[in-house]
Order: structure tokens, then C-alpha cells, then sequence
């Protein structure tokens, strides 16, 4: 049996839920010697992190599913792309968490009870950058 007395501390809430999207790329600022100037592609990770002030019925900061719009963004405009030839910015990890997050707040955070705290992109199992959002941006 459960054990019904133990205490619910207070704290903050955190979900996160990982889509993924196949894409080439080049960095073309870098000097022509450089590998990653050369076309290559990665299997790229995109985690999404949220938080709300307050769990929504039956106690989700944000219901998983909601976040579909997401990945349909990711899937008609990244996924098999070169993303020098859509992004707006420099297609590295730092600047495409940044665009992500930005795309995030815009299209889908005022839609959804959570907020959007951070978003991290893996390019390979050992290599990722981290966007936090800051709190004044809201």
C-alpha cells in the first residue's frame, strides 16, 4: 500500500519533450579550410524544456500533444533541408536553439499554458548548444 502522509514539497515543475529532424548544412562564414564549411549533415535533436506557475488539469504543465505544432514546423521546414539555404541566421546549434526558441514564444507558447525555459539542439551524441530563455522576454 501507498503511503498517503507523505508531504508534497513545494518546488517548480519541469517538462521536456525531444523531436528530432534529419538536415544538411554549411557554415558559411567559416574559412573555406574549415570542415564545417564544407556540406555536411547531422541527425538533430531538439529539446523543448517548459514550465507553468501552475499544473492545468489532470496536472500538466502543458499536455504533450499540444506541442504538435512544433514538430509539423520542424518536419515542412528543417527536416531534409540545408539550413544555410532557410534559417535566417548562421545554421550553428547556438543560433538555431536561438531561432527555435524565437519561432517557439511566437507561434505556440500563447496557444499552450507553459512557458518556454530553454531549448537544447544535439547535432551528434557528444555535441549540443543550450538557448535559455531570459525571464524579461515575456
Amino acid at each position: 500500500m501507498v503511503d498517503e502522509t507523505v508531504p508534497l514539497p513545494v518546488g517548480t515543475f519541469i517538462i521536456g519533450k525531444t523531436f528530432g529532424f534529419e538536415a544538411g548544412h554549411r557554415l558559411p562564414s567559416l574559412s573555406p579550410d574549415h570542415k564545417c564549411a564544407r556540406q555536411h549533415g547531422h541527425s538533430y535533436e531538439v529539446e523543448v524544456i517548459l514550465t507553468a506557475p501552475a499544473l492545468t488539469e489532470p496536472g500538466f504543465i502543458t499536455d504533450f500533444g499540444d506541442l504538435a505544432l512544433f514538430k509539423e514546423f520542424l518536419d515542412e521546414h528543417l527536416d531534409h533541408r540545408n539550413l544555410h539555404e532557410v534559417l535566417p541566421v548562421e545554421p550553428t546549434s547556438e543560433l538555431l536553439a536561438q531561432y527555435l526558441a524565437g519561432w517557439f514564444i511566437k507561434n505556440l507558447e500563447p496557444a499552450i499554458p507553459g512557458h518556454l525555459v530553454a531549448i537544447s539542439v544535439r547535432e551528434t551524441t557528444t555535441s549540443w548548444a543550450h538557448f535559455h530563455v531570459a525571464k524579461d522576454q515575456r
